[in-house]
C-alpha cells in the first residue's frame, strides 16, 4: 500500500487536502479508513474557511487568463491529462478500490471514464459552435456565442471519487473555466492524487494550475462557503436529495447556476416478451455492483405475473453465485458497504420493509470473519414489495433489490395462451381450444401503461429500462408518456452509462446533465450579438421612434 501511495504521489502519513497551484491546509485531520478491512490507509489535513477563501480568489485569478486561451489549446491540456491518466490508470484504480471499496474491476472501470471523457473534451474543444441568424433588419448580422464563465464549484460522492470531477473539470477546462473541487469525506486520497496528476501536465505546459484547485474540508464550512460563494457561478453537486435541496436553495438565492445529480430508485420493467437469460444478467450487475452504491443501481423490478415466479428463481439462483469479499482479488464481485453507517442503513430499511409488510426471499444478513474483515460486508437482498411502501419509495444506498408484481388479470389467459401454443398476445379467436379468451392488443397496452405508472411512481427519476422483444411495449416506454426518467434504456439495464450521452434526471434527482451530448453549454455563458453595417438604424418590428 505504501509503494501505491507513492506512485500516486501521496505520503502515508499526512496529506495536505487544499490546492490553489500551491498544496496547504491547516485545518482538522482526518484518517482516511479503507471499508475492505476497516484499516487507516493515510491522513488528510483539512483546509480552513480562510484557506477556502485564499483558494477560490485563485481559481479566480487562474481562470482570468485560462480563458483567453483559444480553445484547442485548452483542449490540449486535457488531451494530455487524458494520457497521464492513461499511465496512472492502474494504480489510480488501485487507490479507488481501496478508499472506497469498488472491486477491482470497477476501480479501473472508473478511471476508463476519466480517460474517455478527456478524448470527448479534447475533440469537443473545437465544436464549441454558436448559430447565426438572419435578422429582419437590413444589413445587420445576428449570431450568438459563448463565452467561458467562470469558477466550477464541483461537489463529488464517495461511490465515483475521480469520475464525476473528470467529467465536470474537463467539460469546463475546453470551455475556459477553471474549477473548484470539494471531494467526499470519505475519498480525498483519490482526489489529491487525481489533482497531482493534472497539476504536473499544468506545469509542463507552462500553465497555471490553480485552473484545477482542490479544497477538501467540512461541510458546514468549506462546502457552505462554496455554495455561497459569488466568485463561483456554477456549482455542480452529486448525492443525496436532501444535500441538493440545500444547495438549489444557497446557489439559487444568490442567482447562480447548479447542475444537479441526486438520488435514483431506478426500475426495469421485466414483461412477459422479455429474455429472461438477458434481463437476469443486467439486473444482478444493476442491484449487486458497487454493492449497490451507485446512483443508477436497480432498485426496483416490475415484473409481470406470467413470469415472475421463474425470474425470481433465476436471480436467487444468480444471487447464490455471487462472491462476496475482498475487492482487490480477481474473483470477487461484490465488496464491502463504504462504512459501519451504510450497514445500518440497510439493516433499517430491511426492518422497515417487513413492518410495512414486505418479505425478504434472499439475503440481507451481515458478514463477519476472516474473509469479511471490518464490519463492512452484507449480502445482497431481494424482497417482494410493494411500489407503495414507504420505504420503497426511497433510496438506500445499498444492494436491497424490490421485487414489485403488475399484471395479474392476465396471468391466467397468458398462461393457457402459451399452453395452447401462441404465447404473444394480439391474436384473436380461441387459443389451444381452452376456452380462454386471448390477450387483446387493449390488454397489452393497458398492462404496460400500469407498469410504467408503477415505475414513474417513485419521487426520484435518473435511470430506467425495460425487457421486452415486442414493439408496443418498447415504444410505449419510450413514448412521451412513458418513463418520465432521464435515462431509458431497452433491454439492457439502468446501470453503466457511457460518456457520450448527457447524464443526468428528472424530478428530485435534480435536473442537471453531467458528461457528453451538449452539456458543455452549462459551462458557458451564451450571448447573442447584432452587428448593423449600414448606416442607417431601423429598429426591430418596424418600430418608428422620434421620425
Amino acid at each position: 500500500m505504501r509503494d501505491l501511495l507513492e506512485r500516486l504521489g501521496l505520503r502515508p502519513d499526512l496529506n495536505l487536502g487544499g490546492f490553489d497551484g500551491q498544496w496547504l491546509a491547516s485545518g482538522p485531520r482526518v484518517e482516511v479508513i479503507s471499508p475492505i478491512d476497516g484499516k487507516p490507509i493515510a491522513t488528510v489535513q483539512q483546509i480552513t474557511p480562510d484557506e477556502y477563501d485564499r483558494i477560490a480568489r485563485r481559481a479566480h485569478e487562474a481562470f482570468l487568463t485560462w480563458r483567453m486561451i483559444p480553445a484547442p489549446k485548452r483542449g490540449e491540456i486535457v488531451r494530455q491529462i487524458g494520457d497521464a491518466l492513461r499511465a496512472k490508470k492502474n494504480d489510480l484504480g488501485a487507490l479507488v478500490t481501496l478508499e472506497m471499496g469498488k472491486i477491482a474491476a470497477e476501480g479501473q472501470g472508473e478511471v476508463q471514464e476519466m480517460i474517455d471523457i478527456c478524448d470527448f473534451a479534447c475533440g469537443l474543444s473545437r465544436q464549441l459552435y454558436g448559430l447565426t441568424m438572419h435578422s429582419e433588419r437590413p444589413r445587420h448580422r445576428m449570431y450568438e456565442q459563448w463565452h467561458p464563465l467562470g469558477v466550477v464549484g464541483i461537489i463529488s460522492a464517495f461511490n465515483f471519487p475521480v469520475a464525476v470531477w473528470a467529467w465536470n473539470a474537463a467539460l469546463a477546462a475546453v470551455c475556459g473555466d477553471s474549477s473548484l473541487w470539494k471531494p467526499s469525506h470519505k475519498t480525498p486520497l483519490t482526489a489529491i492524487a487525481s489533482t497531482k496528476i493534472a497539476e504536473k501536465v499544468c506545469r509542463a505546459n507552462d500553465v497555471d494550475p490553480a485552473i484545477f484547485s482542490l479544497a477538501f474540508g467540512a461541510g458546514r464550512e468549506v462546502g457552505e462557503k462554496m455554495l455561497a460563494d459569488p466568485r463561483v457561478p456554477l456549482v455542480s453537486a452529486t448525492g443525496s436529495c436532501r444535500m441538493g435541496a440545500r444547495v438549489a436553495e444557497v446557489v439559487g438565492r444568490r442567482y447562480g447556476r447548479t447542475i444537479l445529480e441526486l438520488g435514483g430508485n431506478n426500475a426495469i420493467i421485466v414483461t412477459p416478451h422479455a429474455d429472461l437469460n438477458l434481463a437476469t444478467r443486467a439486473i444482478v450487475f444493476g442491484a449487486v455492483g458497487t454493492a449497490g452504491q451507485r446512483c443508477t443501481s436497480t432498485r426496483r423490478i416490475i415484473v409481470h405475473s406470467s413470469v415472475k415466479e421463474e425470474l425470481v428463481k433465476r436471480l436467487i439462483r444468480a444471487y447464490e453465485t455471487v462472491r462476496i469479499g475482498d475487492p482487490r482479488k480477481a474473483e470477487t464481485l461484490m465488496g464491502p458497504l463504504v462504512s459501519h453507517q451504510a450497514v445500518t442503513d440497510m439493516q433499517n430499511a430491511i426492518r422497515h420493509l417487513k413492518e410495512q409488510g414486505g418479505t425478504v426471499l434472499y439475503g440481507g444478513e451481515t458478514l463477519s470473519g476472516p474473509d469479511h474483515p471490518g464490519g463492512h460486508y452484507v449480502k445482497p437482498c431481494i424482497a417482494l414489495a410493494r411500489n407503495d411502501y414507504a420505504i420503497v419509495q426511497e433510496e438506500t444506498f445499498a444492494p436491497i433489490l424490490y421485487v414489485i408484481e403488475y399484471g395479474e388479470g392476465t396471468k391466467a389467459r397468458r398462461h393457457e395462451g402459451t399452453k395452447g401454443g401462441a404465447g404473444m398476445p394480439g391474436g384473436t379467436g380461441v387459443l389451444g381450444g381452452t376456452g380462454v379468451p386471448p390477450v387483446t392488443h387493449s390488454d397489452l397496452v393497458a398492462e404496460i401503461r400500469a407498469a410504467i405508472a408503477l415505475q414513474n411512481g417513485v419521487p426520484q427519476g435518473l435511470s430506467s429500462a425495460i425487457f421486452s422483444h415486442h414493439v408496443i411495449e418498447v415504444e410505449e416506454f419510450l413514448a412521451h408518456s412513458g418513463s418520465d426518467c432521464g435515462i431509458a434504456n431497452v433491454n439492457i439495464g439502468t446501470s453503466g452509462a457511457e460518456i457520450g450521452g448527457a447524464f443526468g434526471g428528472e424530478k428530485t434527482t435534480g435536473g442537471g446533465r453531467e458528461s457528453g451530448s451538449d452539456s458543455w453549454k452549462q459551462y458557458m455563458r451564451r450571448q447573442t450579438n447584432t452587428i448593423n453595417w449600414s448606416t442607417d438604424l431601423p429598429l426591430a418590428q418596424g418600430i418608428k421612434f422620434g421620425e
